[in-house]
């Protein structure tokens, strides 16, 4: 997926950030531990106050007495611990020594999931989006979708077990749904994201997984069978509407660029603003109607002229660039093997070929949309140079016939344009302006006598 350039995804991820619910492994008063030494180790090392000092102590209780019966119940604490230091890597470690004894153990799947997001977001490129290590997006997968198909331990109360999941599948989809997006697999970034918001009421999305909805509004707008401009505007407008106000100007060029390469234009984009504010996700009957493209715009010029023979120089190329294949060959069937002027103005000249920039574009782009191969070739003297202009009579003219043409795609800095390619060309030399009459006098009018 294309890096997303709004400052505001850092801070609306901010809004969505919940704390992990307090989750616990073991009730350490229902252990007993024996051995008097162990006892005492276990109570110094669990009832420090300074969180580095207790890690340490952990650490070393558990390198003491590796099979200790409250060894979970350590590894449990030790994972807290270092969430608390803010130590990703240590706590990462902790949760896989927690798995290793319990490969169900969800919270352990959790803080794993929650690492292993933030490990595949830092591994793609900030500006290709590209990725340099899959592995940590492909894990994060993996657990969190590990973490989906848990079930409720028996001894888990149903209000601690809804506690859990309620932070717990969100995170699970929102991750799935990222590292797919940065893998290029836009259809299950998708159906995760949408899974995502579907487990928060209308309310709750405002603020609950707004990042992700922008992320969503993302998607849609990637190239592939997964693109829809449609729910793209849906959901941009969503996270516009409650954004926070600092952050909608970010947003909004963004929504009003797939609205409008859309739509063709701004007109009904309040609207739908307004309707957005209402719900997470779209009405079945959601509809904008789509912008004419090129060549159905063209087409309907098309149709509305009797003689296409009168079109202007500039029109037939723009219907030969732009237009249906129906339309380019009608129109080039009228064309090729006809005379024309060619009235524009010189980028380049040899004595056999002229190149000639006739549409405003073209001049604009100082690119050739005319070639012009001469019947005979040019003298020095008669062969123009670039910057020359020709125009049609009573200035020097140029004409050539038609004979074949190609189109040239757009680019990010150029529309679609057409080359014509003619022949037999000549310069025509300017007409001699006609002698001025003399002026006669009118009839009884007689000039003065010297």
């Amino acid at each position: 997926m294309k890096k997303l350039v709004f400052a505001s995804v850092l801070a609306l991820a901010s809004v969505s950030l919940l704390s992990p619910p307090a989750m616990h492994a073991q009730d350490s008063d229902q252990i007993t531990i024996k051995d008097p030494t162990e006892y005492n180790a276990y109570t110094t090392a669990t009832t420090q106050t300074d969180p580095k000092a207790k890690a340490a102590a952990l650490e070393s209780f558990l390198q003491n007495y590796p099979q200790s019966v409250v060894k979970k119940a350590v590894l449990d604490m030790l994972l807290d611990t270092y969430q608390a230091l803010g130590d990703a890597d240590h706590q990462l470690s902790a949760a896989n020594r927690i798995l290793q004894l319990d490969p169900n153990n969800s919270k352990a799947i959790l803080y794993s999931v929650l690492i292993k997001k933030v490990q595949c977001q830092r591994s793609a490129d900030p500006k290709t989006g590209a990725l340099a290590d899959p592995q940590p997006c492909d894990d994060a997968i993996a657990l969190a979708q590990k973490g989906l198909g848990l079930t409720k331990p028996a001894s888990t109360p149903e209000a601690d077990w809804k506690k859990l999941t309620d932070f717990a599948y969100p995170t699970y989809h929102s991750t799935i749904a990222t590292a797919s997006g940065l893998k290029k697999d836009f259809k299950t970034a998708i159906a995760e994201y949408r899974a995502e918001l579907m487990l928060y009421t209308d309310d709750q999305s405002k603020t609950a997984g707004l990042s992700d909805t922008l992320k969503l509004a993302e998607a849609y707008v990637q190239p592939g069978p997964s693109k829809d401009p449609v729910q793209a505007c849906w959901f941009y407008s969503r996270v516009w509407d409650y954004a926070p106000a600092q952050y909608k100007a970010q947003i909004e060029p963004e929504l009003e660029r797939a609205y409008r390469k859309y739509h063709g234009g701004l007109d009904g984009l309040d609207d739908l603003k307004k309707q957005a504010a209402a719900t997470t996700f779209p009405p079945g009957t959601l509809n904008i109607a789509k912008a004419k493209t090129p060549a159905e715009l063209i087409h309907a010029t098309l149709v509305s002229t009797s003689d296409w023979n009168t079109l202007a120089l500039e029109d037939k190329e723009t219907v030969l660039a732009v237009g249906s294949q129906e339309d380019r060959d009608k129109l080039w069937a009228l064309m090729k093997g006809k005379q024309t002027q060619v009235p524009g103005v010189v980028i380049s000249a040899t004595a056999s070929v002229i190149n000639v920039a006739v549409t405003s574009d073209a001049r604009d782009a100082k690119i050739a949309d005319f070639v012009v191969n001469m019947k005979t070739a040019l003298t020095d003297k008669e062969t123009p140079k670039a910057g020359d202009e020709f125009k049609a009579q009573p200035a020097a003219e140029l004409d050539a016939t038609y004979d074949s043409y190609t189109q040239i795609p757009a680019t990010d800095t150029t529309a679609a344009s057409a080359q014509i390619v003619l022949k037999d060309g000549a310069i025509q030399p300017a007409e001699k302006k006609k002698p001025v009459p003399a002026h006669k006098p009118a009839a009884g009018h007689h000039t003065a006598s010297h």
